[in-house]
């Protein structure tokens, strides 16, 4: 059974989505969290050998650093890796292909700095998720090194919007709404075809991928983007773990800091990344 705590989030995020203007501007909503081109996020335990290369999530329209700091700093903390985050360009201003462009060049920019690939670990929340799985997709197709692997929280996989848990999960997700994904949708796709692999990884050529963790609430109306993105990815012999997290909503680690479920599911990250590139998986 999930903690009392979730009973809180969950009914203070519902009571946000009511109060919530519905035709607020992406700029106004933006405004309230400000934002900077990038920067390192360390714990005071993360060494500097090791890096997770974190896009944030926003539906590519809102969203920073600034908004993603704390999860950021549990997530080097549970890792022991810094992080090195940046603020790529958002829509409706800079539609698609702007976020791959400036998620790609971040990469290439942490390569350029003398940052091994194989101790790179690529990880987004929500479309910060899919953000990452399109930029290791361009990487391939490009013939670029690849990250060692990625971390996928929440995934916005799919721009078509086609999977069933939109409709079956639109009663117990607080926090996402089937009107509010497609407004954003639209203002990050513009004229660009929904499906095309880099707007909507879950339909690209997965092959080739490093080792994917994805995690996802059972709660969440993105929950088949997860789901349909494992197995796709699986049948294209890419080495998975997929965890649904049962009863939790849209990216619950963003509650750390007051929902235990929230930092479980970032301490297991941690011991999943530290598996990846050979750190010692307990505690020093």
């Amino acid at each position: 059974m999930a903690s009392p705590e979730l009973k809180t989030i969950t009914e203070m995020l519902r009571a946000r989505q009511q109060e919530a203007p519905s035709d607020i501007s992406f700029p106004a909503s933006r405004a309230m969290a400000g934002g900077i081109p990038a920067e390192w996020i360390a714990a005071s335990r993360a060494g500097d050998d090791q890096t997770i290369y974190w896009l944030h999530g926003g539906g590519y329209c809102i969203g920073s650093i600034n908004t993603h700091r704390g999860m950021l700093a549990r997530i080097s903390a549970a890792t022991r890796a810094r992080v090195f985050a940046i603020d790529y360009r958002l829509a409706p201003e800079d539609p698609f292909p702007a976020a791959v462009e400036d998620a790609v060049s971040g990469y290439l920019w942490l390569l350029a700095s003398g940052v091994d690939p194989e101790q790179i670990i690529i990880g987004g929340d929500s479309a910060g998720g899919g953000l990452a799985v399109a930029t290791v997709v361009a990487l391939k197709e490009d013939g670029k090194p690849l990250p060692a692997a990625a971390v996928c929280i929440s995934p916005w996989t799919d721009m078509a919007l086609t999977g069933d848990s939109l409709r079956s999960k639109a009663e117990t997700d607080p926090m996402i709404t089937n009107d509010g994904i497609t407004r954003v949708r639209d203002a990050y796709v513009g004229d660009s075809d929904p499906s095309a692999p880099l707007v909507s990884p879950i339909y690209a050529g997965l092959s080739g991928l490093p080792p994917l963790l994805i995690q996802v609430g059972e709660n969440e109306v993105l929950l088949n983007d997860s789901t349909r993105l494992a197995e796709r990815a699986e049948a294209a012999g890419v080495d998975v773990t997929l965890e649904v997290w049962p009863e939790m909503i849209h990216v619950w680690h963003f509650f750390a800091a007051m929902l235990p479920e929230g930092q479980k599911a970032i301490d297991r990250i941690g011991e999943w990344v530290r598996q990846r590139l050979g750190a010692p998986v307990t505690a020093s």
